[in-house]
């Protein structure tokens, strides 16, 4: 018995049906050309993944059941197993349907529903409780929904059911590790159940989530058997003889600094194409953190569409005009520069009376970049495309960045970047090609408001900023338990303490793109009103 199974790793948007529509058809038809007799989409292919809200409106689940009816008379003569929200009897699931023929074979409901880390599916959808097994070409097909492989139970019920194989829809984001992750915790269902796996992932962006793809088929003994590649749509073809995939095409997984430098990619290309910006702004500064963010703008959009935009102030060192001019050459992007000492003295002149008999101190630092934020997203207005902040988790973890200054724009491309990682990231962007001068990589970091300054003046070294926050923030660790890691009693306090009364301002900042498994966004709940205290 020799069955043909295809998986359809698609670029959904949320909320675009006929696109979604679309691209299931097309796929299903590149599948048929070779032969396939089952296509497996993602989770909730036909509307995308996310929907969040959307989900609670009656409309948006209507529109969803006439284009699954759309889609099954629109298939060529292939079966289709599709997610899709389905509502039923006053009740709302995270569904999968089979369809062929033009009709509606079988569905299944999802039985594990996620509420941690950006996951929230409990708001949202009523949980299944029954196993579905497909029949396709004589191979009894069970169906699982993401979470439900995490975890015992639902594919131990498609077993005990009669399935041959379990076929597994998913919408999973990217995080470092996620990959190995995945096919960790499916191994762990194989083990159960000897059910070999195939896996079909979304792949794309959507707000500050990226899903990397990498969909793939382990056999009966948790062996790869194909990998798809991630951070790009693809079709893949798996074989199964006699209820055991084939082996065939396995994709080499990048390094680390390479998939991370993909998620930025795939995330800055799907936010500003999927939300109609033109082109995309940024504001050089001479440092690692605008360099890196013009590289990835540059990667995602094309040249043509980034703009760079360098604002001199008098305490802007030589160095960083110089090699920000290089760099811009080198990547062929527009480049313009604008002076800020004319509205330095036009402001100080206006709040002389006001800071009168007052010495001077951050608070003229941060007219400096909330003058840069103003003229970037004046020119912003103007002519419609993005701003990209440039602040890094580093920054964004203690605050070291201003309001309404280097904080202002629509879409953070390195928010859940450490500022050790931008580093390495920036070096092996430069085995790609040079595109970051060396001198802007290896000078010590400063955010040259004043004279001389360096960010070590406010800060701890990164080496130990970054260590501290991921213990306390990504990992949970009590400052005690971080001490006695053997960090400096006085570099914890100070951190935590800056972690902690930062976050109104984190609060204000825009979307940015996750690629820790905890990030300042959807899986970051901290109140801003807050008395406690961590026990030292």
């Amino acid at each position: 018995m020799s069955v043909r199974i295809a998986i359809a790793q698609i670029n959904a948007t949320v909320g675009d049906f006929s696109g979604n529509r679309a691209r299931i058809v097309e796929f299903a038809r590149r599948a048929r050309e070779q032969n396939a007799d089952l296509l497996l989409t993602p989770e909730l292919a036909l509307c995308g993944y996310p929907p969040e809200d959307l989900l609670l409106r009656d409309d948006f689940c209507s529109a969803c059941e006439t284009e699954l009816k759309l889609l099954a008379d629109e298939l060529p003569d292939i079966a289709v197993l599709v997610g899709h929200p389905e509502q039923r009897d006053g009740r709302r699931y995270n569904a999968a349907t089979l369809l062929s023929g033009g009709r509606r074979v079988a569905t299944y409901h999802k039985q594990r529903l996620p509420s941690y880390e950006v996951f929230d599916e409990e708001r949202y959808f009523d949980s299944g409780d029954a196993p579905c097994v497909l029949t396709i070409g004589g191979l009894r097909c069970g169906v699982n929904i993401c979470a439900d492989v995490w975890e015992a139970g639902a594919a131990d019920l498609a077993r005990r059911a009669g399935a041959d194989i379990l076929l597994v829809l998913n919408a999973s984001p990217y995080h470092i590790g996620k990959r190995e992750r995945r096919t960790q915790v499916l191994r762990q269902r194989i083990s159960s159940t000897g059910l070999p796996v195939v896996y079909a992932n979304l792949a794309g962006g959507q707000d500050e989530l990226v899903f990397d793809g990498a969909s793939f088929a382990l056999d009966s003994r948790g062996i790869l058997c194909c990998q798809l590649p991630q951070f790009e749509e693809a079709l893949g073809i798996v074989d199964f003889v006699d209820g055991e995939p084939q082996p065939t095409t396995i994709a080499t997984p990048p390094c680390q600094e390479a998939e991370i430098y993909q998620a930025l990619v795939l995330g800055v290309r799907d936010y500003l194409g999927k939300n109609g910006f033109p082109g995309a702004i940024i504001g050089l500064s001479g440092g690692i953190d605008s360099a890196l963010t013009l590289c990835v703008a540059v990667d995602a959009l094309g040249a043509d569409k980034v703009r760079a935009v360098m604002m001199p102030s008098p305490y802007t060192a030589q160095l960083s005009l110089s090699e920000s001019r290089e760099m811009v050459r080198l990547l062929g992007v527009r480049y313009d520069e604008i002076a800020i000492e004319p509205a330095m003295r036009t402001l100080a002149d206006m709040l002389d009376a006001q800071f009168a008999g007052l010495p001077a101190d951050t608070t003229e630092e941060n007219l400096q970049a909330r003058i840069r934020g103003m003229i970037l997203m004046a020119i912003s207005n103007k002519t419609g495309s993005l701003v990209l902040t440039t602040g890094n988790k580093s920054e964004m973890a203690v605050g070291y960045c201003t309001l309404y200054g280097d904080m202002a724009g629509g879409f953070a491309v390195i928010k859940d970047i450490f500022k050790t990682l931008v580093y390495r990231i920036s070096r092996w962007r430069n085995t790609c090609s040079h595109a970051i001068p060396e001198r802007i990589i290896s000078r010590p970091p400063s955010a040259e408001l004043k004279p001389d300054q360096t960010d070590q003046d406010s800060l701890p070294p990164y080496e130990v900023l970054d260590a501290i926050v991921e213990a306390y923030m990504e990992r949970d660790l009590s400052p005690r338990q971080i001490i006695a890691l053997g960090f400096a009693a006085a570099d914890v306090r100070r951190v935590v303490h800056l972690l902690k009364i930062s976050e109104y301002k984190r609060r204000q900042a825009p979307v940015g793109i996750r690629v820790t498994q905890r990030g300042f966004g959807k899986d970051w709940r901290y109140p801003i009103t807050n008395r406690y205290r961590d026990p030292y």
